[in-house]
């Protein structure tokens, strides 16, 4: 089998994509807004899905008379979101069961997240951060997703080409970061089905979906 018959890495993206913290992700957000006198509504629920931290903290000042600056929003959202990550996450489905066939096939695992250092550990005590070569954080690169920076850096640490890698993502800021690192994508959840025919991106409803004949043919050559 040629090195290009498989993924040289699977790099998976974490809240919303391997555990089911969307919706804790929103109700840190709403709960922090409507502290400072602008809640939000679901048409924000989008908007927020997938944002790093320092964006997301701009995106609830956008409507707020009060300022206390970004920075202590960015300190209130994250720890809301810790408050509720620690009464524990529950990885979705086929997560696990995808991790464990790839490490049983040899396939490096890469967990690539936009969420700070201490969310991602909390989140790897729970999905297993044995089953990952290796995790980047908010702040391991130069820049966050949707810049292609953490992709590129993930394949580097690997040593192996983005282009023979494979990103799993559930937002559209994810997606984005993921091609432009050169990345194959996989979209997951019903509300990805919008990226079908998106070149370089296949959209399932869940890790379920994803198996490794699937990845393989992501990477093979023609």
């Amino acid at each position: 089998m040629s090195s290009r018959d498989r993924p040289a890495a699977v790099l998976f993206d974490m809240d919303g994509t391997l555990v089911d913290t969307e919706g804790l992700w929103w109700d840190a957000c709403a709960e922090v807004a409507r502290g400072l006198g602008s809640p939000l509504g679901e048409a924000d629920r989008e908007a927020l899905s997938g944002l790093p931290v320092e964006d997301a903290a701009a995106y609830v000042l956008r409507g707020s008379d009060a300022a206390p600056g970004r920075r202590a929003v960015e300190a209130m959202l994250m720890d809301a979101f810790t408050s509720r990550l620690e009464g524990g996450v529950t990885p979705l489905p086929g997560a696990v069961t995808l991790l464990e066939a790839l490490n049983a096939a040899g396939i490096p695992a890469g967990l690539v997240s936009a969420s700070p250092r201490p969310v991602v550990d909390l989140v790897l005590g729970t999905v297993g951060g044995h089953r990952f070569r290796l995790s980047l954080a908010a702040g391991d690169s130069a820049r966050n997703k949707p810049a292609p920076d953490p992709y590129l850096d993930a394949a580097a640490r690997l040593g192996v080409d983005p282009g023979a890698c494979v990103a799993i993502e559930d937002s559209p800021t994810g997606v984005a970061s993921a091609r432009s690192a050169g990345c194959a994508v996989i979209a997951v959840g019903p509300w990805m089905s919008g990226v079908n025919g998106m070149s370089g991106v296949t959209a399932v409803p869940t890790l379920e979906c994803v198996d490794l004949p699937l990845l393989r043919r992501l990477v093979s050559c023609p």
